[in-house]
């Protein structure tokens, strides 16, 4: 597998659901400009991906202070993650992450950045993308 450091970001258009529970199709080179955390994780409603999304939102203001965006990626539908985003966390939810979730049923995402475990899910993922469109950390 070759390495996506140095190299521009894969550019995506996929369905989300964004900080406000409302249903959008951001793009990545939409977020040229400011830094970007995309990170990537394998299924909604699983016992350990939540510690890791709820620690994403918990340090949103200190990325935002420092004009990075957070992204999450999973092979769920958008509509799973609206139902995971209405689950309180005490009932193995993840509350009201204030950054998007997209949807990456076709895999493509996951494939294109090299997550992509059997065909099957997205393996965890992190990738720091600079204001330019480049993977400066993977």
């Amino acid at each position: 597998m070759s390495s996506l450091v140095t190299q521009a970001a894969p550019d995506f258009k996929a369905q989300a659901v964004t900080a406000d529970n409302a249903f959008e199709e951001p793009e990545l080179s939409s977020y040229r400009g400011k830094y970007v955390v995309l990170f990537f994780y394998p299924l909604d409603f699983t016992f350990v991906c939540p510690t890791e999304i709820i620690a994403f939102d918990k340090a949103l203001d200190k990325f935002k202070e420092r004009n990075a965006e957070v992204i999450g990626v999973s092979i769920d539908s958008h509509f799973s993650h609206f139902a995971w985003k209405n689950t309180p966390v005490d009932q193995g939810g993840i509350g009201q992450v204030r950054y998007p979730l997209v949807s990456d049923l076709s895999k493509n995402i996951s494939r294109d950045y090299g997550v992509l475990f059997n065909d099957a899910f997205a393996l965890r993922g992190l990738f720091l993308i600079d204001r330019e469109g480049i993977v400066r950390h993977s």
